[in-house]
C-alpha cells in the first residue's frame, strides 16, 4: 500500500457528511481496501476556490474507484441479505434522527455519470472543508460571497443558521445529492393555454354543451335535464323549517262569505318606497332586489367618513297598521300549536293567511290588498322566516352576518364591498334573546343560562355561533352567521376569478386522477374548503368517496359518497359525542377510496396520515401559511404525526386572502410537491411547482414537476403526451369558462364525459373553440 491514506468506505455510507459534506471537524480518511492516490485533506489545501470552479475533493479516478468499491458492497449485502441500516454512534450529532441505509436507495440512482467533468483545478484551488456552510452538500457548487440563494429555507424558529430546527428543504439546496434519493423530475415546459376576456369566445353562448357531450352523457349516466334540476329545486324549496313549520290550525278553516282581492303590483302600487333622498356627501351605490317585491337593498358611500352603508328596503307599517299587526300575532299565538305533522313552508304561509283573514273577519276590519299585504309578509317574516335579517338572508353577494350585541348594528361582510354596517339593529333584550333561542331550535340544538354558547348548522346549511344572554359577552346575546352557497363553487369559477390559472388546475386535475394526496392550507376565509370542493369534482365518477366535517359545507355530484358530520353530546358530561376521530375511524373500515377531511387540527390526524401511508387517497384542509407551518402544526400538540410519515403527503396548496388595487381577492399562493425526507437533516425536501406573483397578479409554472414525472411513468406516456393531455384540459376548463358552464351539475358532466371519452369531447370543444377539431 506504501503507507498511502485510505477510504473508509463503510463510515461514508453511515454518514455522506463524513467527507467533505459539510460535517464538523475535519474528514475521516475512507477505507475502499484499494489505494487511494489524490486523497486531499485541508491541510493539504488551504486555498480558497477560484470564481467559477467546482470541487468535490474527488478526482475522476477517485470517482470511479468510489463507484466500484459501492457497487461491491452493495453485491455482497444483498447476497447475505443484509440490508439493514447501520446504526450512529451514541456521540454522533444524528444518533436521535432517523438514519436511512444507502443500500435501501436504487442502485440506477447512484450514478456518477451526470456529474460535470472539473476543468481540471489545481489542489491548491480547493477550498478548505471547515470553510463549507454546513447546509451544502459536497457536490453542489459552493456559492459566491454573499450570493443570495436561489431557493428559500424555511425555519422552525430556532436561532438562525440553526439547522438543527430546520423542517423544509427545496430540493433545488440539495444539488447533485438529490439525485441519490429521488426521482428524475419531470422537466419540459408546458403551453399555457388562456383565453384573453376580450376575445369573441366570451360570446359563444352560455350553459350549453356540445350535442355530442349530451349524447355521450346519455349512453353512459343518467342525463341531468333543466326539468330534473327544477324538481330538486322545488324539493330544497319544501324541506320542512323546524318548530316553526309544524303548525296547524286548532280550529276548522271557514269559508270567507266574500272573496278577498288579491294583491297585485301593477294595479295597487308597489309595496318598498325605492325613492331616495340622499344627505349631503352620500351617494347611491347600487340598488338590487333580494326578495321581490317585499325587500331590496340600497348600497351607498359617505365622501366625508368614507364608508359603505348597506339599507335593507321592506314595506314602512303606518301606526294603525304596527297596532293592528301587534294585535294579529297575539291572536295567532292563540290559535296556533306544536304539532308533529310537518309542513312545508308554502303550507305553512297558507295556514298564516287563512288565520289572520279569520282574525280579520272576527273583527270586522276590511283593509286594503296593500295594507294587508305589507302586514302578511310582515307576518310570514317574523313567523317564518328570520326577522330582521330575513331580506339579509336572501342576498347571494353576502358571505357572513354578525350581530354583536343589543344596541349594536348589525355587520355584514358583503362579496363585492367587504365589512359594512346595516340600517338594522335589535333594540330589545328580550327580542333578541328570543331570535337567539329560535334559532337553536330550528338547528335542532339547545342553548340556556346554562350553556349559553352553541355552534350549529341552520336549515339551508349555513354555519352558526350564538351565544345567549350577557353571561359571556357584555353586550347582550350575539350570532355570526357564515351563509351556505347553494351551489358550490366549481373549477370554472376558481378560473374565472384568477384564484388558480388554467395550467394549475389541470395539474391538479391530473394529480386527483392519479390518487396523489393533498391538503389545501391558509387563513381564515382564504378559500380553502372551496378549493378543496372545486378540485373533488375531479374524483373519477364511480370512486368511492367518504367525507368527514364538523358542519356540511362540501357537495359533490358523485353517487358512491357517504358524508358524515359530527355529533354533540346529549348532556354536560360528553355521552354520545361523535368526534371527528371516531368519524375516521369508522371511515377507514368503509372501505374508501378517497376521503375528504373538513379540517385537521386535532387527534384525528394520526389516523390520516396513516390512512395515506396505506394507500387512501386523502383531501383535507389546514390553517396555515405555508409548508412550514403545516409541518410545524402537524409535528406539535395536539396533532403529532411523526415526521417520517409526512411524506405520505404529495401536494400542499396554500390559500390565501390579499388585495390588489384595494380589491380584496383570494388566490392559491403555491402548489408544493412533498417529495422525501433528507436522510442526512431530516428535513422534508419540497419543490415548488407553481408560485403565485403578488406583483403580476400571475401564476407561474416553474417546469419542473416530480408528479408529472411519475404519472408519465405510470401510465407509460411521453414527454409529448404529457404535453398533449395538459393542453387538453386546459383547453376544456377554459371553454366551460367562456361558456359559462358553471353549476356543478353541468361541470360534472362534462367531467365524467371526458373521463369515459376524451378524444369525443376534446373534438367537439376544438371545433367550437377553433372552427376544427386540430387544436390550432
Amino acid at each position: 500500500m506504501g503507507g498511502k491514506e485510505t477510504l473508509d468506505l463503510e463510515a461514508l455510507i453511515r454518514d455522506p457528511r463524513t467527507y467533505g459534506g459539510g460535517g464538523d471537524g475535519p474528514s475521516k480518511p475512507v477505507d475502499t481496501g484499494e489505494p487511494a492516490e489524490k486523497i486531499r485533506t485541508p491541510e493539504a489545501s488551504p486555498s480558497p476556490v477560484r470564481e467559477g470552479s467546482q470541487s468535490t475533493g474527488f478526482d475522476d479516478q477517485d470517482l470511479m474507484e468510489l463507484k466500484s468499491a459501492v457497487d461491491a458492497i452493495f453485491d455482497a449485502r444483498k447476497e447475505d441479505g443484509s440490508h439493514e441500516p447501520v446504526e450512529d454512534e451514541p456521540s454522533s450529532p444524528r444518533a436521535s434522527s432517523e438514519v436511512v441505509s444507502l443500500g435501501d436507495l436504487p442502485l440506477e440512482e447512484f450514478s456518477l455519470e451526470d456529474v460535470p467533468p472539473e476543468e481540471g483545478p489545481s489542489e491548491d484551488d480547493v477550498l478548505p472543508e471547515d470553510a463549507l456552510p454546513e447546509d451544502v452538500p459536497l457536490s453542489s457548487p459552493v456559492p459566491e460571497p454573499h450570493a443570495p440563494s436561489r431557493a428559500t429555507r424555511w425555519s422552525s424558529g430556532a436561532g438562525e443558521g440553526d439547522d438543527s430546527e430546520a423542517c423544509v428543504t427545496d430540493v433545488g439546496d440539495l444539488g447533485f445529492y438529490s439525485e441519490l434519493i429521488l426521482p428524475k423530475a419531470a422537466t419540459f415546459d408546458v403551453e399555457e393555454f388562456n383565453i384573453k376576456r376580450s376575445t369573441h369566445h366570451d360570446a359563444l353562448g352560455v350553459n350549453t354543451l356540445p350535442p355530442e357531450i349530451d349524447q355521450l352523457w346519455a349512453e353512459s349516466v343518467p342525463a341531468i335535464t333543466e326539468e330534473a334540476r327544477a324538481v330538486v329545486a322545488a324539493k330544497k324549496k319544501q324541506t320542512p323549517l323546524g318548530f316553526l313549520s309544524k303548525i296547524e290550525s286548532i280550529g276548522s278553516k271557514t269559508q270567507h262569505k266574500s272573496k278577498i282581492e288579491e294583491y297585485d303590483p301593477e294595479v295597487h302600487g308597489p309595496l318598498v318606497d325605492l325613492t331616495f333622498t340622499p344627505p349631503p356627501d352620500v351617494e347611491e351605490v347600487e340598488l338590487y332586489p333580494v326578495n321581490e317585491p317585499y325587500a331590496f337593498v340600497r348600497i351607498s358611500y359617505d365622501n366625508a367618513s368614507h364608508e359603505y352603508s348597506y339599507d335593507v328596503l321592506e314595506p314602512e307599517l303606518t301606526a294603525a297598521e304596527t297596532e293592528l299587526l301587534a294585535e294579529i300575532k297575539e291572536r295567532l299565538f292563540e290559535r296556533l300549536d306544536i304539532s308533529t305533522k310537518d309542513l312545508t313552508r308554502e303550507g305553512a304561509r297558507k295556514i298564516l293567511r287563512d288565520l289572520s283573514d279569520e282574525i280579520l273577519t272576527d273583527f270586522g276590519i276590511t283593509l286594503t290588498p296593500l295594507s294587508r299585504e305589507k302586514i302578511y309578509y310582515t307576518i310570514e317574516r317574523d313567523f317564518l322566516g328570520d326577522g330582521l335579517i330575513d331580506a339579509i338572508m336572501y342576498d347571494t353577494y353576502i358571505e357572513d352576518i354578525s350581530c354583536d350585541g343589543l344596541d349594536n348594528p348589525i355587520f355584514i361582510f358583503h362579496s363585492g364591498y367587504e365589512s359594512i354596517k346595516t340600517n338594522r339593529m335589535y333594540t330589545d333584550a328580550v327580542e333578541l334573546d328570543s331570535f337567539v333561542t329560535k334559532l337553536a331550535q330550528r338547528a335542532g340544538k339547545y342553548i340556556s343560562i346554562a350553556d349559553p354558547i352553541l355552534d350549529a348548522t341552520m336549515s339551508d346549511g349555513s354555519r352558526i355561533q350564538m351565544t345567549l344572554g350577557k353571561e359571556v359577552t357584555a353586550h347582550g346575546s350575539t350570532f355570526t352567521i357564515r351563509k351556505f352557497k347553494d351551489e358550490p363553487i366549481t373549477p370554472t369559477d376558481l378560473i374565472g376569478w384568477g384564484t388558480f390559472s388554467p395550467l394549475s388546475v389541470a395539474f391538479l386535475w391530473l394529480a386527483v386522477e392519479a390518487g396523489k394526496s393533498a391538503i389545501f392550507a391558509g387563513g381564515t376565509a382564504s378559500g380553502k374548503t372551496t378549493a378543496l370542493n372545486a378540485i373533488s369534482l375531479f374524483i373519477p365518477p364511480q370512486a368511492k368517496i367518504v367525507s368527514l366535517e364538523d358542519t356540511r359545507e362540501l357537495k359533490l355530484p358523485h353517487s358512491n359518497w357517504i358524508p358524515s358530520v359530527t355529533r354533540e353530546s346529549f348532556d354536560t358530561e360528553g355521552k354520545g359525542s361523535i368526534d371527528m376521530y371516531e368519524l375516521l375511524r369508522a371511515a377507514l373500515r368503509q372501505r374508501p377510496e378517497y376521503m375528504c377531511v373538513g379540517e385537521v387540527r386535532g387527534a384525528e390526524a394520526q389516523t390520516l396520515f396513516q390512512a395515506m401511508s396505506t394507500g387512501h387517497v386523502t383531501y383535507a384542509t389546514m390553517h396555515a401559511d405555508s409548508v412550514a407551518s403545516v409541518v410545524h402544526r402537524l409535528e406539535n400538540p395536539p396533532l403529532d404525526v411523526p415526521r417520517n410519515m409526512l411524506n405520505a403527503l404529495d401536494v400542499v396548496c396554500i390559500q390565501v386572502q390579499a388585495r390588489i388595487g384595494g380589491q380584496r381577492i383570494r388566490r392559491n399562493k403555491q402548489i408544493i410537491e412533498i417529495l422525501d425526507i433528507d436522510p442526512r437533516t431530516n428535513e422534508l425536501i419540497t419543490n415548488e411547482v407553481f408560485s403565485w406573483n403578488q406583483a403580476t397578479d400571475e401564476i407561474r409554472y416553474s417546469g419542473k414537476s416530480y408528479i408529472l414525472e411519475s404519472i408519465i411513468e405510470a401510465k407509460g406516456w411521453s414527454e409529448a403526451r404529457m404535453r398533449e393531455e395538459l393542453k387538453r384540459r386546459q383547453e376544456i376548463l377554459e371553454w366551460m369558462r367562456v361558456k359559462n358552464i358553471r353549476h356543478y351539475q353541468d361541470v360534472s358532466k362534462m367531467l365524467i364525459s371526458y373521463f369515459r371519452d376524451a378524444d369525443t369531447v376534446i373534438g367537439a370543444v376544438r371545433k367550437d373553440l377553433y372552427g376544427n377539431g386540430d387544436g390550432e
